[in-house]
């Protein structure tokens, strides 16, 4: 297994008397330039011109500026924009001001391992990537505790980048929890995997397969929701808690026997087989070479496809009951 590290790993003074830019204010971007400044990091955020985010960000009481002049201004840049806007800004406002023994960051590795962004070889360059949304690493920061992080060193001219690197995790909170350490290469390719084949493409076709199947059996659509979607939740969180054993514990015997029965039947050798292609096609670039592709003629399939699935019956029929639960309506809004 890989290092993790933890606080007393982290020597906190590796980010003292630097400027950190936090490009992009987003989910990642509030987060991480909130948590950063609360622990006492010099932090800029850098926006475009008429961003929506740069009055929210100022009234957070963090200096705004344009992304240029926040790169000028740094020793560290962190790219929290959009994989697909990433290279686009870097060529235009951030490469042009980052000089020698500077440090540009990413919380993904996408535009690194697949050469969208190409930094020059005195430029040192690492990542802290958190394994969880922004409004969970922030959370998490506020409660005292802390969301884990990968972190990797892609180019070290400098020689103390997983230093900065690992000072940048505790700035965040990601040290309370540990900072597993890794490879801009291992990172990306797990990540497109899992979202791939496990958390949104996988789960959401099972949760859809499961509802149409109870629906057309002539069951009410509401009762299908309930046992198809709004469990999935309980179920997940046991998991996260304490692996399949409590999920099992927590479940009836029945649920259990039916688990053990059923689950193989589900996910088969052929679903594996596709799995083990989803992962190849991200090996060799495939995926990569197909997004890029498909944002260069402004994303019709992608676009389509969100516009279809918006209007799938659970989506409409989910819409409906949650006006029901009042404890989800701040999430909903």
């Amino acid at each position: 297994m890989s290092k993790m590290y933890y606080e007393q790993d982290c020597n906190m003074d590796a980010l003292k008397g630097k400027t950190v830019a936090i490009i992009g204010y987003g989910s990642q971007g509030h987060a991480h330039a909130l948590n950063l400044m609360e622990s006492g990091a010099d932090v800029i955020v850098g926006l475009y011109e008429g961003s929506k985010s740069w009055a929210k960000a100022e009234k957070a009481g963090l200096k705004v500026d344009t992304a240029a002049n926040a790169t000028k201004a740094a020793d560290v840049v962190m790219m929290l924009v959009n994989d697909e806007k990433q290279p686009k800004i870097f060529k235009e406002s951030i490469e042009p001001n980052l000089t020698a023994g500077k440090y540009l960051a990413f919380a993904h590795g996408f535009n690194i391992l697949y050469n969208q962004v190409a930094p020059a070889a005195d430029i040192n360059v690492f990542m802290v990537a958190p394994k969880g949304p922004g409004h969970i690493v922030r959370r998490m920061y506020e409660e005292g505790k802390g969301t884990p992080c990968l972190v990797a060193v892609n180019q070290d001219p400098s020689g103390d980048t997983m230093e900065v690197a690992l000072s940048y995790a505790a700035g965040i909170g990601g040290a309370r929890a540990g900072v597993l350490e890794t490879t801009f290469k291992e990172e990306t390719e797990t990540d497109l995997f899992g979202e791939q084949a496990v958390l949104c493409g996988g789960l959401t076709e099972l949760i859809k397969a499961g509802f149409e199947t109870l629906v057309d059996a002539g069951y009410q659509p509401e009762s299908a929701y309930f046992e198809c979607v709004n469990e999935v939740k309980l179920i997940v969180d046991l998991i996260v808690e304490g692996g399949f054993e409590k999920m099992r514990y927590s479940i009836s015997d029945t649920a259990e026997y039916g688990d053990y029965r059923t689950g193989t039947r589900i996910i088969t050798d052929e679903t594996k087989k596709e799995m083990k292609q989803v992962l190849k096609e991200i090996q060799e670039g495939e995926f990569a070479s197909k997004w890029l592709a498909e944002n260069n003629v402004n994303r019709p399939y992608f676009l389509a496809k969100r516009k279809m699935e918006s209007e799938h019956q659970v989506e409409i029929v989910g819409k409906e009951l949650r006006k029901m639960m009042p404890w989800l309506q701040n999430e909903e809004e």
